[in-house]
């Protein structure tokens, strides 16, 4: 008795509508197609007239229909899915670069799933061997400085790769942010503010980051202000200000921070001398970290490196790599913006 209540309990189940899956059947039926024709229109192949293939579309959207993901991967021999890998356990960088890539990619069905594997070598290789088990479409390698590759060879693997904020291998398609251009973009700013003595406070010589920003600033500023040199950190932009303020002469009437964490410092060591943000000095930082740039008083004007849409243009460019279209090898370089906040006075560049 028991066994026939649970057969018609499950038969009324899978008659009822509301708890059926809506099948190709179904949209070709709605729609007055053969099942060829709606899976043709569904899947953009075959030949047919637009109008029947975008009404094919809207009718499988209107009645809620969402295609099998296995069967899709069988026809197409894909498993619409993308791997992250990334050695930013923090996520300073990779959060950004993974909502960009996931928001390009949720409109094509494809999915993203990310492994984290630190600085391990081992851990990059068991990461990297359970997403070609997993039979990914494709691999986005991320990190946390424009100059050191992962560590775990991605050169030779059967399934296309795209380097995002991280070193690429030779021939490679690698994405990153103009960091030369977002600091013009900084300098200039200051120098249209009025501002004539520009320090430039930043982190290690090494990052090549921080060299090509160094460079940039010094295009625009000139040599009236050294560059220093330091760490990634407030207390370096704190102990930086200490140290410009203590020797003789005229003092800088704006600094240009390497990042935000950096700028902070500088504001609050200003702050403890009674200098005035951004009445005496204007002071401006890089990434536009917004939990930092937010809550620095006042808060700071700093430039965006866009990983966002450095994120977007990586899942697009792997998608395409995964759908065997050709893409160009090379470093391709993403523009910065400025973010205006209270921190250096003016209004918005684009205001």
């Amino acid at each position: 008795m028991r066994k026939g209540f649970l057969y018609l309990t499950l038969e009324g189940a899978l008659d009822n509508p509301a708890n059926r899956r809506v099948t190709i059947h179904d949209v070709a039926a709605a729609a007055g197609v053969s099942i060829s024709t709606a899976s043709k229109a569904l899947n953009n192949t075959g030949r047919m007239g637009a109008e029947t293939r975008e009404r094919v579309k809207r009718i499988a959207g209107e009645i809620g229909f969402r295609p099998n993901a296995l069967a899709r991967g069988l026809l197409s021999k894909r498993s619409f899915t993308i791997g992250l890998l990334t050695n930013d356990t923090y996520g300073r960088f990779t959060l950004p670069v993974m909502a960009g890539i996931s928001e390009a990619l949720v409109d094509h069905g494809v999915s993203v799933f990310l492994c984290a594997i630190e600085d391990d070598p081992a851990l990059g290789q068991i990461h990297v061997d359970a997403m070609l088990d997993k039979q990914v479409d494709g691999i986005i390698a991320s990190g946390k400085r424009l100059d050191r590759r992962l560590p775990v060879d991605l050169s030779s693997l059967p399934v296309p790769v795209v380097y995002a904020f991280t070193e690429g291998t030779e021939n490679s398609v690698t994405l990153r942010s103009d960091d030369a251009q977002g600091a013009r973009l900084a300098v200039e700013w200051l120098a249209k503010l009025g501002r004539r003595r520009i320090a430039h406070i930043t982190g290690p010589e090494d990052f090549f980051s921080v060299r090509e920003r160094a460079s940039a600033y010094r295009e625009v500023a000139g040599d009236v202000e050294p560059v220093l040199y330091g760490i990634w950190a407030e207390s370096w932009g704190h102990e930086a200000v200490g140290s410009i303020w203590s020797r003789p002469g005229e003092k800088p009437d704006a600094i240009f921070c390497g990042n935000d964490q950096i700028a902070r410092g500088v504001v609050d060591a200003l702050r403890e001398r009674g200098v005035r943000v951004p009445e005496d000095v204007s002071v401006v930082g890089f990434d536009n970290w917004e939990i930092v740039a937010a809550q620095t008083r006042p808060p700071l004007t700093s430039v965006d490196m866009g990983l966002k849409e450095l994120g977007r243009e990586a899942g697009l460019t792997v998608l395409a790599l995964a759908e065997g279209r050709r893409v160009e090898p090379g470093v391709r370089k993403l523009p910065c913006r400025l973010v205006v906040r209270q921190s250096c006075g003016g209004m918005s560049p684009t205001e």
